[in-house]
């Protein structure tokens, strides 16, 4: 008998993984981040500026603006949801951690999203096991719910989400909507109204978020899809699907068009090799690991989706895979881009879990186990250093690479951190037990591993970090060079900046206190009403076109203590 599918799995096989246990390694990965930290250096401090410019009031709402610096992405929605809940959160809820939440509450969106959307690929009949000849096979339900932990798992699993699912950016929101489209288009089958409404929340809210085009592009590519999948559904309801789809894509072209939302932020594509090297080592350390088993379900499944008959549940998240991949080799911002797609790929991977050999399967266990435990080996070690100051050479390298750090001792944080181990070592434990059937087993470490190493370094490691990459210690120092110019509080002084990106104004005015203004936009006359001046070291030359050097006296240059490449000069009034 030929068979129609690479899958042959038994009901014995598709054992259902503990909600609580699901739950656990979602909210393992989540939440480590989200309390006992200030904004971050980078896409994130720099989307907070301008979250807090809209909640104080000193921005438009529809042309969001920090210092007279736009965002560098057109996105309205994930400033506004940034804005609202600072503007919501209560008086002992810092600005900070106010703006994080609804992001924790859109990455878990995410996780959620792709769970349901793998869940109604695996519903497809392409997609079931081989039926035995004597019953036994995996039930449908079964069968399609093992599949989606599996592909839930190997979102988590994946390296690139670490970081930048877990800052306050345009791009987390992106992902969070493109996950909706993806289970909007995938559930169109079998729950219609469901699937309207994640797509019109998705492709909106992607509109909102500064990606019209693919949002657009989305809709029109699954229409297509539509009309040509000729298993799922009949061809009068393949039509109205398609058609719900193309007026959804009209609708969000219309809405970024009257919002002049629509930016190109395409490049020519890279002619130099070493370029395509590094994008390429990008793509195999961003998706791993589940671009091999991507790789190996295109295989096994190859009759699927290379026949005229070809299958939803592979096509369509190849389809989202191929449009991210491709427009993510095209743009300035690889990594944010590629981002996207990993619902995709970690669908795809999910579906190589009823084809695995069991050497295949032993690899990854064995790879996953000495990766992940030796992270954590390390995590743990250095921060004895630090704690200890032995072994010496790892404390000596911290105090290097991050001067005037002083390491602290939490005891909330090191009884998270000893629990999460434990778990780590009672999940290897339960996983080397021969008789472990279940199909989501092979990315139970790679998932738990991740999740491991993110709590860790999220726990023993947070005042490390948030030394290391916020802005706070940079801005306490400035304010100790200030006390000693003058003898009275810094907070609430007038500062005027030259050269200074968004995320260091913001860093001033909200970790100092600062009425921050800027030399080009402000008029000579009410310059002299500002005390200080701080003027990035790049701009120094160009300095004189804008202000009055003769008022000023030059106090230091004072440098990141973390970061040899950003440093600023102080400046301060001379008195008349």
């Amino acid at each position: 008998m030929t068979q129609t599918t690479p899958a042959i799995v038994p009901q014995s096989a598709v054992r259902r993984l503990p909600r609580l246990a699901l739950w656990l390694f979602c909210a393992a990965y989540v939440l480590p981040g989200l309390l006992g930290r200030e904004p971050w250096k980078g896409n994130e401090f720099t989307a907070f500026g301008h979250m807090l410019a809209l909640a104080e009031g000193a921005s438009d709402w529809f042309n969001p603006s920090a210092w007279g610096q736009v965002p560098e992405l057109d996105a309205l929605l994930p400033y506004w949801l940034g804005a609202w809940a600072i503007q919501l959160a209560p008086h002992w809820v810092s600005a900070g951690l106010a703006s994080r939440f609804p992001f924790a509450l859109l990455l878990g969106l995410s996780l959620s999203a792709t769970w349901h959307g793998v869940y109604y690929l695996a519903l497809s009949p392409q997609a079931q096991p081989v039926p035995f000849a004597f019953g036994g096979e995996a039930r449908p339900k079964d069968y399609a719910r093992t599949i989606a932990d599996g592909g839930v798992l190997a979102l988590i699993a994946c390296l690139g989400l670490t970081l930048l699912s877990h800052e306050a950016s345009p791009i987390l929101t992106q992902l969070a909507f493109v996950s909706c489209a993806f289970y909007g288009v995938a559930a169109l089958p079998y729950h219609p109204r469901y699937s309207l409404t994640a797509l019109i929340i998705g492709l909106l809210g992607l509109c909102l978020s500064g990606a019209p085009s693919f949002a657009v592009l989305m809709a029109v590519g699954s229409a297509l899809l539509c009309l040509l999948d000729r298993a799922s559904t009949s061809i009068q309801t393949a039509r109205r699907h398609a058609l719900w789809l193309f007026t959804m894509s009209l609708a969000v072209a219309a809405l970024a068009t009257a919002l002049n939302v629509w930016q190109w932020r395409l490049v020519p594509q890279h002619t130099d090799w070493h370029e395509w090297r590094d994008l390429l080592r990008l793509m195999a350390w961003f998706t791993w690991p589940a671009w091999p088993l991507a790789v190996w379900t295109l295989w096994r499944w190859r009759n699927q989706w290379t026949s005229l008959n070809w299958s939803r549940h592979l096509v369509l998240p190849m389809w989202f895979t191929t449009l991210i991949v491709g427009t993510s080799l095209m743009t300035h911002s690889s990594d944010q881009t590629l981002l996207l797609a990993l619902p995709a790929f970690a669908s795809l991977a999910a579906f190589a879990l009823p084809t695995l050999r069991r050497s295949v399967a032993a690899l990854i266990d064995w790879f996953t186990l000495l990766f992940f435990s030796g992270c954590a080996f390390v995590i743990w070690v250095i921060w004895i250093a630090m704690q200890t100051g032995w072994p010496a050479q790892p404390a000596a390298n911290v105090a290097r690479l991050v001067p005037g750090f002083q390491p602290s001792f939490g005891w909330i944080a090191f009884i998270v951190a000893f629990a999460a181990t434990a778990a780590w070592l009672g999940l290897v434990m339960w996983r080397t037990a021969k008789h472990r059937q279940a199909l989501w087993k092979s990315l139970v470490l790679p998932a738990g591993g991740a999740a491991l190493c993110w709590l860790l370094l999220l726990t023993l490691w947070l005042p490390l970090l948030d030394f290391a990459r916020s802005y706070k210690p940079w801005v306490t120092q400035i304010q100790g060079v200030m006390a000693k110019q003058e003898a009275r509080e810094s907070k609430d002084v007038c500062l005027l900046s030259y050269g200074l990106d968004v995320g260091q104004m913001t860093a001033f005015h909200y970790h100092g206190g600062f009425d921050v203004k800027t030399a080009e936009m402000t008029p000579a006359q009410q310059q002299r009403t500002c005390p200080w001046l701080l003027v990035d070291n790049d701009s120094r030359p160009e300095l004189g076109q804008v202000v009055n050097l003769s008022e000023w006296t030059r106090v230091r240059t004072i440098r990141r203590p973390s970061d040899n490449n950003e440093d600023v000069t102080l400046y301060h009034r001379r008195q008349p």
